[in-house]
């Protein structure tokens, strides 16, 4: 049985907002209400397990940093239970605990005192802390000198080497390099193989889908979904979306809820097969020819048929577009049946992946999309065609080899 190490139950969180601080004093003084209330998150509940990351997605103002706050002990519920089972470390606000007067060695002292870390924690530590952010000799600048990459960079360093039970990483990630992400991602997988739970909050959907194993999709305060973190990213599209709707015409399939749209112009049919296997296991560097059957019920010009490659961890490998990628005027006439078909070379490495595909207008679906349909077709990229590689893409590059002579060295 998994060991819980976090229990959030039924915590609403409600904020009194005034109009001017003149309000605020006469409902001092008269006992008269002067407020409205504004609930940033009602009656939410989740566990979290030992080892486990938990991502938590939703639009700007949905709750997610209310609650993450709440968990960190930074914000008092309104009502509701915590239960926290070891040392909880939050990444929230970049900057948050650090004085920004003293120099970048100091504030580690600093900071790790008030994430609960003692001196001779800190004192065995500093040097890897030191080592991990790559500051070098700015370690010894005042941190009003920093930049948000490298406040960063210290501020996850000091957090991964406290060693805590559970870490919350709030889109701080998304401020540093692509270097430094690329270590932090690597350095938060090791931690997890140690049994170490990460919350985990962030605008960029693949690395919810790479680094999750469950995924939280917040609204209005509200959880809308609790499930595998690919589902609830479907979902969240189909939410964004929503929002664009003036109209009220988007609609989640009654079969498929990984289907959604206005369904005007259906997706009927995909398909994905090599010119050379007739079949869904295709050679990577064969050619391929991706089929999308259509049924339109309207008459419509300038509309846009989508497609994107995800591998088996739901992250985003390939995509295009007809329009604004390909220049082409895609039109339907209605009550008639069409045939769109992509032909590419499948120049990626070995494995099983997914499509997805799209008809909307505009460059994307959060304007006025009649279908969007995940788990499209599935298909396998098994052996090599020509030329085998290491990795994900297939480059095919050509190679020079000569001998130089001592002049031209």
């Amino acid at each position: 049985m998994r060991k819980k190490v976090l229990e959030v139950q039924n915590i609403t969180k409600k904020y009194k907002v005034y109009k001017s601080n003149t309000d605020r004093l006469k409902e001092i003084f008269t006992k008269k209400i002067y407020h409205k209330e504004f609930t940033a998150n009602n009656n939410i509940s989740f566990d979290l397990y030992e080892g486990e990351t938990l991502g938590i997605i939703g639009a700007n103002g949905a709750g997610k940093s209310t609650i993450l706050k709440i968990i960190a002990g930074v914000v008092t519920p309104t009502s509701g239970k915590l239960v926290r089972h070891g040392r909880i470390t939050a990444l929230l606000e970049l900057g948050t605990g650090f004085n920004s007067q003293m120099n970048g060695y100091d504030n580690i002292y600093l900071n790790g005192t008030l994430i609960g870390m003692s001196k001779e924690e800190i004192d065995s530590k500093i040097k890897d802390i030191i080592s991990f952010s790559e500051l070098g000799d700015f370690i010894y600048e005042p941190i009003k000198a920093y930049s948000s990459g490298m406040k960063m960079r210290l501020a996850f360093s000091i957090a991964i080497f406290s060693e805590p039970k559970t870490l919350i990483v709030d889109e701080a990630l998304s401020v540093g390099d692509a270097h430094f992400q690329a270590k932090c991602t690597k350095a938060l997988t090791q931690r997890k193989k140690k049994n170490m739970s990460i919350i985990y909050v962030s605008h960029n959907l693949n690395s919810i889908k790479v680094l999750c194993d469950r995924a939280i999709l917040l609204n209005k305060g509200n959880i809308v979904e609790v499930g595998m973190p690919e589902q609830v990213t479907n979902s969240y599209n189909f939410l964004i979306a929503k929002f664009n709707d003036s109209k009220n015409r988007l609609k989640i399939d009654d079969v498929k809820d990984d289907s959604f749209g206005t369904f005007d112009i259906e997706i009927l049919k995909v398909a994905i097969k090599g010119e050379d296997s007739k079949s869904n296991i295709i050679s990577s560097g064969e050619n391929a020819i991706l089929s999308v059957e259509i049924y339109s019920k309207i008459k419509i010009k300038d509309m846009t048929i989508g497609i994107m490659f995800t591998d088996k961890f739901g992250q985003d490998i390939f995509g295009t577009n007809t329009s604004y990628y390909h220049d082409l005027d895609i039109s339907f006439e209605a009550n008639k049946t069409y045939l769109a078909q992509f032909k590419m070379p499948l120049n990626i490495g070995t494995g099983k992946y997914n499509t997805s595909v799209a008809i909307h207008s505009d460059e994307t679906h959060l304007d006025y999309c009649t279908h969007w349909l995940d788990n499209a077709a599935d298909f396998e990229v098994a052996g090599n065609y020509k030329n085998r590689f290491i990795g994900i893409c297939k480059l095919d590059p050509s190679i020079e080899f000569q001998e130089l002579r001592t002049s031209d060295v």
